[in-house]
């Protein structure tokens, strides 16, 4: 399943359901299949998706160090890909919020 958020001050970002539900549940505390995030609830959105992208990017450092400690005798191409993370996850829908809190304009989705 695909989540369409609109927004008449962008154009529409359209993400896979785990990664949407997964944003929606740090913006709002719950993922709801419907909803509405209004411009006076923005500034809060926000705030939330970057300090949970804040903590990722610190959890993945630590991580990082950890496994470059245990492989410190292997070469470097053993090592596994790395998945994607959550700045680069959360980039779109945070340039999207922004753009709405400056043109003050509600993000809705599943309607």
């Amino acid at each position: 399943m695909l989540f369409k958020f609109k927004s008449q001050a962008t154009s529409d970002l359209i993400m896979l359901e785990a990664d949407a539900r997964r944003l929606l549940k740090i913006i709002l505390g719950d993922d709801p299949v419907k909803g509405i995030v209004q411009s006076n609830d923005l500034s809060r959105a926000i705030a939330a998706l970057e300090s949970a992208v804040a903590q990722d990017e610190s959890d993945r450092k630590q991580v990082a160090k950890k496994a470059q400690a245990l492989n410190s005798g292997e070469d470097d191409e053993s090592a596994p890909l790395k998945s994607v993370s959550l700045a680069q996850r959360a980039a779109p829908m945070l340039k999207l919020l922004k753009r709405c809190l400056l043109e003050k304009s509600d993000v809705v989705w599943g309607v």
